[in-house]
């Protein structure tokens, strides 16, 4: 990657249950305050790309690429970017390459969803529409990552206290985090004790509905930046799981993560902090492996240890991660290097790691970011 690209304006709406604000509004909010943040002209941005899942279902809206364009005098070009719940990752993707490229000098990425518009049971079925429509109809993501934690616990003679742990750290985390949707602290037993959505994920192994937005301002030029994207990589695998070579592992993850490592001159034990995409809680247990962080038949025993938060070998999701932080799916690719670039920017961390899945682990998106020089 190129050593001048950086990102010198970020901004991350409140995650929750936002019905008094519109997809439009929460669009407008992010990429009013990442320019301001970025102390630019907003005709200073040369193109737009914007990360959405599924305003078309959601919010009966499409062609949100020329909404965006209309936030700014100029109407600079603006394309709309989809890959399920990695929409966010994929789109900082198409903007870094454009840079990179040298088409532009200056671009915005804003990731945006409003969920709670429809009932949960809509939600559910328009979430599914990220599997396989004829080969999985019927699947929801709950029973796909159900059969996966299954898999995983069996296989390393592990109980659900494992998954209850993460569950408990990350909403131990979102307490510091004023924009997360739950800002609740919660005991092994409760979430233990909640109820069952997909043996053996229960409620509290789950990431909510959300609305929210974020928004990244990229540059080549000469500025003051909040950090320096020093790697990235996507990755890709079936979507059928029966299709995989194993269920214990996304194959996306690391082909992705050793792209950004490679291009980064990193490895993972470099990185001090991540924000993986722990959609369900067995989601991050996969993912820390997959990255490097810990050899799988360790992840287990090294979370049930505290090795994942403050005084572990690594903190794992600092935001309270999709879990408490929230998933608006549209918006979180970009909220993780969002936070991740502000938490460099105050000097807490100097080398982070973003990680962005869609669907069940069909698309995976990873970013490495450190202090700018």
């Amino acid at each position: 990657m190129s050593t001048n690209l950086s990102i010198i304006g970020t901004s991350i709406t409140k995650f929750g249950e936002l019905w008094e604000k519109s997809l439009v509004e929460l669009m407008t909010e992010a990429v009013t305050e990442a320019v301001r943040d970025a102390g630019v002209d907003p005709e200073d941005i040369e193109a737009i790309f914007v990360a959405n899942k599924a305003a078309g279902s959601f919010e009966n809206q499409l062609h949100l690429n020329a909404l965006a364009s209309q936030l700014f005098p100029h109407f600079p070009p603006a394309v709309h970017i989809e890959a399920a719940c990695a929409s966010g990752g994929a789109a900082l993707l198409a903007a870094e390459h454009a840079l990179l490229a040298g088409q532009y000098k200056t671009v915005l990425v804003v990731g945006a969803e409003k969920m709670t518009d429809v009932s949960a049971e809509e939600t559910t079925e328009i979430l599914a529409s990220a599997a396989d429509a004829t080969r999985q109809f019927g699947s929801t993501f709950p029973a796909l990552y159900a059969l996966v934690a299954d898999m995983y616990l069996r296989k390393h003679a592990l109980t659900s206290e494992v998954l209850a742990t993460i569950a408990v750290k990350n909403h131990r985390h979102a307490l510091k985090n004023s924009k997360a949707q739950f800002r609740k602290e919660l005991s092994l037993e409760q979430v233990m004790q909640s109820a069952i959505i997909a043996p053996p994920l229960r409620v509290f192994d789950c990431s909510p509905i959300s609305d929210g937005a974020a928004a990244v301002v990229l540059t080549t030029q000469p500025h003051k930046a909040k950090a320096r994207v020093a790697g990235a990589g996507q990755g890709q695998d079936a979507m059928v799981l029966a299709d995989r070579r194993s269920l214990t592992t996304f194959r996306a993850t690391s082909t992705a993560a050793k792209q950004a490592y490679q291009r980064a001159g990193m490895k993972p034990a470099d990185i001090q902090c991540a924000e993986v995409h722990d959609c369900f809680t067995i989601a991050e247990l996969l993912a820390i492996a997959d990255l490097g962080f810990f050899p799988e038949e360790e992840a287990g025993r090294a979370t049930l240890q505290n090795q994942t938060t403050l005084g572990g070998k690594i903190i794992i999701n600092p935001s309270g991660g999709l879990k408490a932080c929230g998933h608006p799916v549209g918006a979180t690719g970009v909220k993780q290097v969002a936070y991740l670039a502000e938490l460099v920017s105050r000097g807490e961390a100097d080398r982070v790691l973003a990680h962005n899945v869609g669907g069940a682990g069909g698309t995976a998106v990873v970013h490495i970011l450190e202090k700018a020089l």
